[in-house]
Formats: structure tokens, sequence, C-alpha cells
């Protein structure tokens, strides 16, 4: 595989504003993501954005920039169109399309993304954590993959995504947490493909590849880094730095 990270990122955000450029121990939240993606050392780092704002707070730190049409529907279209722009010779065959949310995922967990191309053949790969306690279980803001873990196996068939706690009855829950490893021509077909019944019921992307046919897996990590989504979380994240 010849991998490389595509983070899509954009201004337009209800519940908080300027999101990727929010501070965060003196940098913007943008550019603490790329750096943890560039020490996972996987391959090339490149942020897709429609906003030459965000594109502006890279700069000086090595970090590449895609401007792309502010008008593309969603952050895996960002991706595949930044893809296109940067890569027209198909050189990557893998993508991880890393959410710019996410300024305290561990450069290990962004490389166990890969798992499940890489081994076991699926499509696309993505990662799950434990879900540990109830009130993370009814959380819709949540999504949880529901997929089942066997001895020796270290990856999983995701069978559904959903905000409700899927599946019932006695055994784990599993946090899917927003990283994806695309091979390259899964995602052109995905974003080739309009938005499905139950992608739009469950307002999950991920739904629209599994009701195509692909298939997703699921790598475990320990635990599921904090996001951003609310002012709230933000607060959390710059405590978890300072601490």
């Amino acid at each position: 595989m010849n991998p490389i990270i595509v983070i899509p990122s954009r201004l337009a955000s209800t519940r908080l504003p300027d999101k990727p450029l929010a501070e965060i121990d003196g940098a913007p939240m943008i550019l603490h993501v790329a750096l943890r993606a560039r020490a996972a050392s996987l391959g090339p780092v490149l942020v897709a954005s429609g906003d030459q704002a965000i594109l502006d707070a890279l700069a000086g730190h090595g970090i590449e920039g895609i401007l792309t049409d502010p008008a593309l529907p969603s952050g895996s279209d960002r991706v595949h169109a930044a893809l296109r722009e940067y890569d027209p010779e198909g050189r990557h065959d893998v993508v991880i399309n890393l959410q710019g949310d996410l300024p305290l995922i561990a450069p290990d967990s962004i490389a166990s993304a890969l798992m499940p191309v890489a081994q076991e053949g699926f499509d696309i790969g993505t990662l799950v954590a434990p879900v540990d306690t109830e009130e993370e279980a009814e959380r819709n803001s949540v999504v949880k993959a529901a997929c089942a873990f066997t001895p020796g196996r270290p990856v999983a068939r995701a069978l559904y995504f959903s905000r409700q706690p899927v599946p019932w009855g006695a055994g784990p829950l599993w946090h899917h947490i927003g990283v994806y490893a695309w091979r390259r021509e899964a995602l052109v077909q995905f974003v080739s493909l309009p938005p499905s019944p139950l992608e739009l019921r469950e307002s999950l992307e991920q739904l629209r590849a599994l009701e195509a046919g692909m298939s997703i897996g699921c790598a475990a990590i320990d635990e599921a880094p904090l996001g951003v989504d609310t002012p709230e979380d933000l607060v959390r994240i710059r405590q978890a730095l300072r601490s």
C-alpha cells in the first residue's frame, strides 16, 4: 500500500463557528490534527478545505493544503477532490480520511485504521472503541458500530452503524470513531452515489457504503479520543492538553 492522509475541514459549523481555527494550546485545532497525522509517518498529509483561512493557518508548518470547491456537500467529497488534484496519476492507492476535530488522536490509532484494508481485504477500514457507560450508550452524538470481534481476529466486519445502542442484548457496545481508510476505488465509487435512505434517516454517511454493498472493517483501539463539537468540548480539550 501507498497511503496518504487527507483531512477535510470547513469553517461552517452550527454549534461551534470557525471550529478548525479554535485556539488550543497556542495553535489552531486543524494544525494539531495535521501534526498528529504527520507523526503517524504513513505518507503525505493534506488538508482539504474550501476556506482559504484554514489553509493559511497551516503556513510555515510543512503541511500541504488543497483549496476545494466550498459547495462540495461532504468531507468525503472534499477528500476525493483534493486527491484528484494532488495525485491524478493514482500513486496513492489508499486514502485515510481523518476528521479535523480530533486534536488528541494518537498517531498509532490513525495507523490502526489501515489494518482492515491491509490485512483483511475490506473496502474501507475504520476505528471503534469500547462504550464504557450507559450515558455514552444512550447519547445520540455517539455513533455505535454493530460489529463483533472474535478471539484472535483484530478486525471485525461492520454490519450497521446507528445513533442508537446496537446491537440489543448483553455484550459490548462499540463507539465508532470517524477515521476511514478507503481503498481509492471504493472512495471513487462512494462519491458517485447519491445519499442512501438509511444514510439520510440516521444522518450517517457510512451507511451509504454499506447499502451499496461495500465492506467496512473495524479495528479496535482502547479509548475513543476526545472530539470537538461544542464549546464545552473545546474547554475539555484545552484542559486535557494542560494537564
